[in-house]
């Protein structure tokens, strides 16, 4: 009964210990304003592509996270916003010079004109645009 108790007390103390610590914030999520400039990490497809997002979700009025999970369902306006996005990203990392300028022009072509639903929904991949 007493290494019960005193199992318990242990228990509650790491527990007090844990909740001192900001145990009570560290689920608390912060998302990114998708309208202010930041800096992204891994390589150019990645950076591009979060950045086109960061851009269409500003002008959507919403954060990045938000955008992504609204893409079950159809939506003109938002076509629009990820379509001007990924041309917005796609000149700036040309001029950081990640992305040669020779191969800007195809790759706005392509986000212009790509199926946007149809690749959102799966009814393409990305394969089948080459």
């Amino acid at each position: 009964m007493k290494v019960l108790a005193a199992l318990f007390v242990a228990a509650a103390v790491l527990i007090g210990i844990e909740f001192a610590l900001g145990a009570a914030h560290a689920g608390d999520v912060q998302l990114g304003n998708p309208c202010m400039s930041r800096t992204f990490a891994g390589d150019v497809v990645q950076r591009v592509v979060l950045q086109g997002l960061d851009h269409a979700a500003c002008r959507l009025h919403t954060s990045r996270e938000e955008l992504v999970l609204s893409l079950t369902s159809p939506s003109h306006r938002r076509e629009e916003a990820l379509r001007a996005g990924l041309l917005r990203a796609v000149d700036e990392a040309v001029q950081r010079g990640d992305i040669p300028g020779v191969v800007a022009g195809p790759l706005k072509e392509l986000a212009r004109k790509a199926p946007i639903e149809k690749l959102i929904s799966g009814g393409i991949s990305l394969a089948d645009l080459f």
